[in-house]
């Protein structure tokens, strides 16, 4: 993403004594990776600007040292809510619900393409490309294959100049590493923007893929249930508001 920095801040949206919701931006790594360590750019991280901000995740998570507070992850360029435990008790509660899919994730997707359906379920295993970071579905030499469903419903259809595009709500049902974007490729409905899984688009020419992390619902502690949501950013509207809406 080196030619389209679009980083700003992180906007807190939810605060509690046990755990922070950030929107996260879009260009923002969420931790430190092997990759960036060998960098001789020190590369802003979304772990590091909250330690800033709440020291007291210096001691939270598996492995504090490299990810503190850090319970859950969205790709770099991938936006959204992200949640952010204050506390090691609250980690592994939070943990246990991640773990157990007792969280309710909603992604909002621009793809390339008409999605005909106005709701489906993509129930497809996905595994690893060998050789790369890409992930598949249906290849004969996977790796690490895993269960992997993915529930949508159109939103809105759009066009321009004969080209046609879906907003598309999906919501993972599984936590695989980029499960929407490989299951909406696998459909034939890349998500726009997304160099690695042919969302390539220069016509719309967007910025990077244009996927947000909606909201979050999850049992709080109390027992009650709690939605947290974060506003599409304006990258994402700049590139829809050149659309015309079909339906």
């Amino acid at each position: 993403m080196s030619e389209s920095k679009i980083i700003s801040e992180p906007e807190v949206i939810y605060e509690s004594p046990d755990f922070v919701a950030v929107n996260k931006p879009a260009g923002l790594l969420m931790h430190e990776t092997a990759v960036s360590k060998k960098s001789d750019i020190k590369e802003k991280t979304l772990a590091g600007w909250a330690a800033n901000k709440y020291p007291e995740i210096l001691s939270v998570g598996d492995d504090p040292e490299t990810r503190p507070g850090i319970v859950h992850r969205l790709d770099k360029e991938t936006s959204g809510v992200v949640l952010i435990p204050r506390n090691q008790k609250y980690f592994e509660y939070l943990k246990s619900l991640f773990q157990n899919h007792t969280v309710k994730k909603t992604y909002l997707a621009l793809v390339k393409g008409r999605v005909k359906n106005e709701s489906g379920a993509i129930d497809k295993p996905i595994g690893l490309k060998p050789g790369t970071v890409k992930r598949v579905v249906g290849g004969r030499r996977m790796k690490d294959i895993k269960e992997a469903v993915t529930k949508y419903r159109v939103k809105s259809r759009f066009e321009i100049n004969g080209k046609e595009y879906t907003l598309i709500e999906a919501t993972p049902l599984t936590g695989r590493t980029h499960q929407i974007r490989v299951h909406l490729t696998s459909i034939g409905r890349p998500v726009v923007g997304d160099k690695l899984y042919g969302g390539e688009d220069s016509f719309l020419n967007p910025r990077r893929q244009l996927l947000h992390a909606d909201s979050i619902e999850f049992p709080v502690a109390s027992g009650k249930m709690l939605k947290i949501s974060a506003d599409m950013p304006e990258d994402f509207k700049g590139v829809i508001s050149k659309l015309t809406r079909v339906d």
